[in-house]
């Protein structure tokens, strides 16, 4: 049996499959922020099993991500080639507000004060012009422990090219202070960009010391608790790797948790014939999307910390994702200057909304949802608990209504207006700003919040169907189990496409994909096949920034430059809106995916029924607000656990489940497919 953690900042989701039975269970419970692992527990505990039971546990967590954007890291230094110190604060200059008069730049993880030099120099050809002087390391390394660091970042220039100095620099400090967690940058990027690898080295050493603690606490309540299988990290790529591994290379999980639930998107659009789709997770902090495309889902080889206005970079492989603080938690409030906004501070689980009676007194997204009647107050968590529509209500009067000067209801739909707007800039932040038509796509929404939303959304984008998948409030986790083993290489390789010496391309592919091969043998768990794929960051002659290109293995087995620079233009063309062909073009980087694929579970089907919903799914009426209606409507309530495949139902309607509600909109038709989706086709219009 296999087992799934995802916890998030309101809930903790645990997916499990029966590999004997192909059964598929579930479990959500409260996450605790304290003591996260005791949510992941309680989880395990609500699936009705135990560790015992399992022979792989699998997890994703938001703990790297929000160590860093909440800057509770470690005290952190950094070691860099004489001269480069300042490389890190400088960056790239970016001001994406030019006429912002109160625009501030990003800030270091890391202050100038702990950033420190040492006198070596090697080359971009990987030659050593000036070795490195062990005494010199040796006297810093007494510095360091002196000024009480936690964590040491070591970025020498090129040494993407030859890491020698970062491997002797890295063993000096270690050998004399064995408890600094260090980190190299060579070990998490093998590309050029200096201010990129220096951010993202100084991120793996400021959250590496919590992160190791973190995954060192799971590992050890695992094992006290009978657990001997296999204990593994899902990457920000979707992909799978050791837990002793994410524990030294922790930048690689920034994106776990979202990453599970975009491969389980990609599992659901193989089942259901889709080509293209948006996956939409909402959950209690905020709401990311990320993109299907042509069958796969896409990523990239860099990602901005904290938006483009923070800038702070991380060059490692992660899933194509866009996030906005904009989930069931949001706190809304009105500024001084009388303007209404949602997010980004969230109640979380603890206190959590107002409704949910644990002390919380802001209004949130869920109290507006429970003040428009999209949520019961029995029903939340198949009745575990309670809400408390009075508390909701005080909140909304007291924080936003009565300062608006408005009523109550105005206020609640008002806030989720101003949600649906901040979740469609996720949407076009992954399609839209990548140069794809979100017209195209079939939007898959999922988390806890997900569904109350995502017909309002596609309404918003102009998509028109939408997919609930079963269990969309623990759909990160269920994710999870569609993950296979993953490493993802890259080495920066400057070449004119024109005059590629394709012997020695290929031998920089086999080693890249030697290595991943490698990796996967040493796994605790063993696959069922190795695949491997190749890109190629490129771009034409002249330009400074790359491309990424996906490269089919035939078109360098037969040396085809023609092939190679036709999916280029392709992509330039996609991404910009133009390209050259007559332009010549350089390959920039070499990048290869060797991926150990795992056993998947099968999407389970339910009865056949008629189009008409049995009667035992309708579980009653309640009156629910409408903007497009004008006021509050009688409407029918759902068991989603009763509608059988065919079934069909008109909006509006609600349909409840354990851990999530589905909104249809009046206008709006859906439909269950085979598996138990709710296929919406949305037919109305803002």
């Amino acid at each position: 049996m296999r087992l799934a953690a995802d916890i998030g900042g309101t809930f903790t989701d645990i997916a499990g499959f029966d590999e004997e039975a192909g059964t598929l269970f579930f479990g959500k419970t409260l996450s605790t922020p304290d003591h996260l692992v005791e949510g992941i527990e309680s989880g395990v505990a609500r699936a009705g099993t135990g560790f015992t039971d399992a022979g792989l546990f699998l997890h994703g967590s938001t703990i790297a991500i929000n160590t860093i954007l909440e800057r509770t890291g470690a005290k952190t230094a950094l070691i860099t080639t004489e001269g480069f110190r300042d490389v890190y604060e400088i960056g790239r200059i970016n001001r994406p507000d030019s006429y912002n008069l109160f625009f501030q730049k990003h800030e270091p993880l890391v202050e100038r004060a702990l950033r420190f030099e040492v006198s070596e120099r090697v080359l971009a050809s990987g030659e050593i012009e000036r070795p490195l002087d062990d005494r010199e390391v040796a006297a810093l390394a007494r510095r360091i422990d002196e000024l009480g660091m936690e964590a040491v970042a070591i970025l020498f220039l090129h040494c993407y090219r030859n890491p020698d100095h970062e491997l002797r620099a890295k063993t000096i400090l270690e050998e004399a202070h064995p408890h600094l967690f260090v980190s190299a940058s060579h070990e998490l990027s093998q590309e050029y960009r200096e201010f990129e690898r220096t951010s993202t080295v100084v991120a793996n050493a400021y959250i590496g010391p919590k992160v190791r603690a973190y995954i060192g606490e799971i590992d050890d309540h695992l094992k006290r608790a009978g657990f001997t299988g296999s204990f593994l990290v899902v990457q920000s790529t979707g992909g799978l790797y050791e837990a002793e591994e994410a524990q030294r290379h922790c930048v690689r999980m920034l994106e776990s948790g979202p990453a599970a639930g975009v491969i389980g998107t990609r599992a659901l659009c193989v089942a259901l014939g889709l080509e293209n789709a948006i996956a939409f997770d909402m959950g209690g902090t905020t709401a990311k999307a990320g993109v299907i495309y042509k069958g796969d889902a896409l990523t990239t080889g860099a990602a901005l910390l904290g938006g483009y206005e923070k800038a702070l970079p991380v060059q490692i492989a992660m899933m194509d994702i866009f996030e906005v603080s904009a989930g069931g938690g949001s706190i809304a409030r009105v500024d001084e200057d009388g303007a209404l906004h949602v997010g980004p501070q969230s109640a979380g689980a603890a206190p959590g909304p107002a409704c949910y009676g644990l002390g919380g007194t802001e209004p949130t997204v869920t109290d507006a949802n429970l003040l428009l009647g999209r949520l019961g107050t029995e029903r939340f968590l198949g009745g575990e608990m309670v809400l408390d529509a009075e508390a909701a209500e005080a909140a909304m009067r007291d924080r936003v209504a009565e300062p608006l000067g408005m009523e109550t209801i105005r206020a609640a739909d008002g806030i989720l207006r101003i949600a649906t707007t901040a979740m469609s800039y996720a949407v076009k932040g992954v399609t839209t700003e990548r140069g794809l038509d979100v017209g195209d796509f079939v939007l898959v929404a999922y988390g806890g919040a997900g569904p109350l939303h995502a017909s309002a959304v596609a309404r918003e984008l102009g998509i028109s169907r939408v997919v609930i998948p079963r269990a969309p409030g623990l759909f990160s986790a269920l994710g999870m189990l569609f993950s296979d083993l993953r490493y993802d290489f890259v080495r920066t390789w400057f070449t004119a496409l024109e005059t590629a010496p394709f012997d020695e391309v290929e031998a920089v592919y086999r080693a890249l994909e030697e290595e991943g091969r490698a990796a996967i043998g040493a796994a605790s768990v063993t696959p069922e096949e190795i695949a491997v794929r190749r890109a190629a960051d490129m771009r034409y002659v002249g330009q400074e920034h790359a491309v990424t290109v996906d490269l089919p293995t035939e078109v360098f087995e037969n040396g085809d430059r023609e092939a190679i620079k036709a999916h280029f233009d392709a992509m330039h063309q996609q991404r910009y809106g133009t390209n050259a062909p007559a332009e010549s073009a350089e390959i920039v980087s070499l990048r290869t995916t060797v991926t150990g694929t795992m056993r998947k579970p099968a999407f389970e089907t339910v009865e056949a029924g008629a189009i008409e919903p049995p009667a035992s799914a309708l579980s009653g009426e309640r009156p629910v607000y409408f903007d497009e209606a004008g006021g509050f409507v009688d409407t029918p309530t759902y068991a989603r656990e009763a509608l059988l495949a065919g079934n069909r139902i008109q909006g509006p309607a609600l349909v409840e489940e354990h851990a999530s509600t589905t909104v249809v909109l009046l206008g709006d038709t859906l439909e269950v497919d085979r598996y138990g989706n709710l296929d919406i086709a949305v037919t109305g219009r803002r």
